[in-house]
């Protein structure tokens, strides 16, 4: 099962997250059937989403978008507060050579751009930072943005490592960072063992979870385990959410559709489900979408709910996953 750790040492001064996503990642590869080079590279982000996910409260949302000028084009991942995470890469079968040391070119599939970093709070506007990519190796620019952005100096390790047949065998990660207060000593101690550490794939190949890997960086520190959270790819996409994006699109576009006399496959960017609308489908959206307009004009409708009503014959086995998942669903009309 995967999960995360959440974790303090040295009298709060420092704070932890760590998680091991094997299941989540090799669920996101076989959803999107991404080549290795993509599953690392969405795997490394799907597992520090999920653990900057925890770090936040209630119903808050975080995306995270690493977009760059590589063949990749750009990682899109939305986590919740709960351990829910999903994503998905522009271009899921993406081939280059491996780097220098013989591994997985990630930063050279994603290449030069920006890290983007939505933080919806439930606020009137959501909080949106940008910073540059370094490395687009995912954990370095995550440092670089705790740092730029929150002015949090953190350490953050990623790793995805693949089987032979392109499956994945370990995924897990960790972020550290120094809360204020922490002194030279401290800091000093910490950057000493942080120097001594093997890669996270390594150390989970060598038989150790979170909970090892937290110990051996911080086992000397009064380390202590607050809580352990499972973590899962999770999408919150269906039939009804997505009519209510159909809807949105307006009479017009509906109407085209419809003169088009075929039904339409509208496919979840985050999980790869298809979802199909039959011409008489599409004409009960158009109905609903000008009772709707109409009733908008003097303001006697405004609950979006009201479509699960009005599509209370739709297909809803669609997906297998629940509804309770972060609710920004991308889609793409075929």
């Amino acid at each position: 099962m995967d999960y995360i750790l959440r974790a303090t040492a040295a009298g709060e001064k420092i704070r932890a997250f760590a998680i091991r996503s094997t299941e989540m990642v090799e669920y996101a590869r076989s959803r999107h059937n991404t080549s290795p080079v993509a599953t690392a590279a969405l795997g490394r982000l799907l597992s520090g989403g999920a653990m900057m996910g925890v770090m936040m409260k209630g119903d808050d949302i975080l995306t995270l978008i690493m977009k760059g000028d590589g063949p990749i084009g750009a990682v899109t991942v939305t986590a919740d507060a709960n351990g829910n995470v999903k994503g998905y890469v522009n271009n899921p079968l993406v081939l280059i050579p491996t780097n220098y040391a013989g591994k997985l070119d990630v930063g050279a599939a994603i290449g030069y751009g920006t890290l983007t970093v939505i933080k919806d709070l439930g606020l009137k506007e959501p909080y949106v930072s940008q910073t540059p990519l370094g490395t687009s190796e995912v954990a370095e620019d995550l440092t670089y943005y705790f740092a730029k952005s929150e002015q949090t100096p953190s350490a953050v390790a990623l790793g995805v490592l693949m089987n032979k047949d392109n499956t994945v065998a370990q995924a897990g990660g960790f972020i550290v960072q120094l809360m204020p207060g922490a002194g030279d000593d401290l800091i000093e101690k910490l950057e000493a063992k942080l120097a001594t550490i093997k890669p996270v794939t390594e150390m989970m190949e060598d038989g150790m979870g979170p909970e090892e890997i937290l110990d051996y960086i911080l086992g000397d520190m009064d380390l202590e385990i607050l809580d352990k959270t499972p973590t899962q790819f999770l999408c919150g996409c269906s039939k009804e959410h997505i009519a209510r994006g159909l809807i949105a699109l307006g009479k017009q576009e509906l109407q085209s559709m419809i003169d088009d006399g075929e039904s339409i496959t509208v496919t979840c960017h985050f999980c790869n489900t298809d979802y199909t609308y039959s011409v008489d489908e599409l004409k009960e959206l158009l109905q609903f979408a000008r009772i709707k307009s109409a009733s908008k004009k003097v303001g006697i409708l405004g609950d979006d709910d009201a479509v699960n009503d009005f599509l209370g014959q739709a297909d809803d086995s669609s997906s297998d996953d629940a509804d309770d998942a972060p609710d920004n669903t991308g889609d793409t009309p075929q």
